[in-house]
């Protein structure tokens, strides 16, 4: 019995886990007890030295010391600070005014302002109460489909989960050893496609289902010309121009900075268009030279601020201006501009929001410790062999793995949250997967994708709770996870995508997290005359140094 543990105490462990955690027992204190608990069993049967948990002490000091941790509560207080500054509610009443007259109109502007939310705040539950809390009673009242209102909301609102400045992308590229900026970069287009995929799902309802969605009244569309004209046509005028003033200014920039990258050029060029159509707007609504319309004005006005917080975060990461760290450390300063200037700022606004940022901040790094336990004492038993031998044997080669992994994570996603999911296998999997060749970039978007159907499994999905407690009553738990459903199968349909498309996922230059060290060895040199010399018994005194340059 005593050699068959031995033997077999990699797969035992990580069963133990698995029964840990099923138990309901906190995540950061099962994986950490199951570590300690098999590491003394490991020392007790000759197969671990006691001197194995001397590196405790040094793996969670690193763990404190890891700066691309910090921009999780950075963002977390940008999202929580923006959830309450009144943006969401100007977005999706513009939005909704502007995308009324169509069928599915409030549902597209609920998947529009979903992810500019995803793009700003980064926080599922900050989008999904915020949507939830406005836009759900209006299409209630107005006759949407429940299950359709409600799977749109829970849906847009975990796009926060793939669109940069995502969470999730944070943990991924901290636990495959990636750069957190090329990974926000890999996930920027499939992000972009799977919120159209939502609209062509309710473009899709709207054609074989109307009654589903039916458009606004006229009485409820009131951002109207005196003369009853809308003012779309001033607003796509307004784009054109746009549109075109970016384009000539990105043909400038291209020609006087040849070698600039496409990413830096885009992103100037478009924060040079927006700027002017910002300063139009206001010269407009300041001399009142009528310009504009009042839809494409306040349009304007509305998008703006959101917009210039993505680019004040994401811009200066993907340019190179700023880190990760220190983009989340401008976008909170941001928002908290924002919500001074809404006049939402408050003494209690900034105590609930530090308090929840050090609350997720905390369950974050006990989750971290305790995994760090763990892959320490499962390591130190081979079980990363094992768990590599397991994967890389199986049939089908790469793809079969792809689909093995993927399946896992999909089914426990149904019981863990996606914070564990990504301290607990990722760091299993991702070196199976480099040895297989696999580029950890594009696996960690992959995987991130995935992981976002966690926020939407009926019925543990934290979005339909989310959802479910700001619902109205006459709202069902049942319309809840019938309208989760669908949406859930089109980011299972994504997943499949990113895996027959690789090219969906790419960075045009990838960052190197290698560091290479240099080591100079300086030996004094001994004259003639010996005045340099040791004398007897003594060491020759040697001086080190080295050339750190870690890219």
């Amino acid at each position: 019995m005593t050699q068959f543990f031995i033997a077999n105490m990699a797969p035992i462990m990580f069963g133990a886990l698995v029964v840990f955690l099923l138990s309901g027992f906190p995540v950061a204190f099962s994986l950490a007890a199951n570590g300690l608990f098999f590491g003394f069993l490991g020392i007790e049967f000759g197969l671990l030295k006691p001197e194995l948990l001397q590196a405790l002490p040094n793996r969670v000091f690193g763990i404190m010391n890891n700066d691309t941790l910090l921009a999780i509560p950075f963002f977390t207080f940008m999202g929580l600070i923006l959830e309450r500054s009144g943006m969401a509610e100007d977005l999706l009443d513009t939005i909704g005014q502007l995308f009324g007259p169509l069928r599915g109109g409030v549902a597209y502007a609920v998947i529009f302002v979903g992810a500019l939310l995803a793009a700003t705040t980064g926080v599922v539950a900050a989008s999904v109460i915020s949507m939830g809390l406005i836009s759900l009673p209006v299409m209630l009242r107005y006759g949407y489909d429940r299950r359709l209102a409600t799977g749109v909301i829970a849906a847009s609102g975990t796009l926060a989960q793939i669109i940069p400045p995502s969470l999730v992308l944070i943990v991924m590229a901290d636990q495959l050893g990636r750069s957190v900026g090329d990974m926000y970069q890999a996930a920027f287009i499939p992000g972009l496609m799977l919120t159209a995929m939502y609209a062509g799902y309710v473009l899709s309802i709207s054609i074989f289902r109307p009654q589903w969605v039916p458009a606004l009244p006229a009485e409820a569309r009131n951002l109207r010309e005196p003369n009853g004209d809308s003012g779309v046509l001033s607003l796509l005028i307004l784009i054109i121009g746009t549109a075109v003033v970016s384009y000539a200014f990105a043909k400038f920039y291209g020609a006087s900075y040849p070698k600039a990258a496409s990413d830096e050029v885009g992103i100037y060029a478009s924060s040079f268009g927006i700027i002017g159509a910002f300063m139009l707007a206001f010269v407009n609504r300041k001399f009142k030279i009528g310009l504009l319309s009042r839809m494409a004005e306040k349009v304007v006005f509305v998008l703006i601020p959101p917009l210039a917080l993505i680019f004040l975060v994401l811009g200066t990461i993907f340019v190179g201006i700023a880190t990760p760290t220190e983009g989340g450390g401008m976008g909170a300063l941001g928002a908290i501009i924002l919500a001074l200037l809404n006049r939402r700022l408050s003494w209690d606004l900034l105590k609930q929001a530090m308090n929840s940022t050090t609350r997720l901040s905390c369950f974050v790094v006990f989750i971290l410790i305790g995994s760090t336990v763990f892959s320490l004492i499962f390591r130190g038993i081979n079980g990363d062999l094992w768990v590599e031998h397991l994967l890389s044997s199986l049939p089908g080669g790469n793809t079969g793995f792809l689909i093995v992994v993927n399946v896992m994570f999909f089914l426990l996603a149904f019981f863990l949250d996606f914070f564990e999911l990504a301290f607990i296998l990722v760091p299993l999997v991702g070196p199976v997967a480099e040895k297989l060749g696999i580029d950890l970039i594009w696996f960690g978007v992959l995987l991130g994708v995935n992981m976002q159907t966690s926020f939407m499994h009926p019925p543990f999905g934290f979005a339909l709770f989310y959802l479910r407690s700001v619902a109205p009553k006459e709202v069902k738990t049942s319309d809840i996870y019938w309208g989760a459903i669908p949406f859930v199968v089109i980011q299972i349909i994504m997943v499949a995508l990113i895996i027959a498309f690789p090219q969906f996922v790419s960075v045009a230059s990838k960052t190197d997290m290698k560091e290479q060290i240099q080591l100079k060895l300086d030996m004094p040199s001994i004259t003639s005359d010996n005045s340099n010399a040791p004398n007897d018994g003594e060491a020759p005194e040697l001086n080190f140094s080295s050339d750190v340059d870690k890219k």
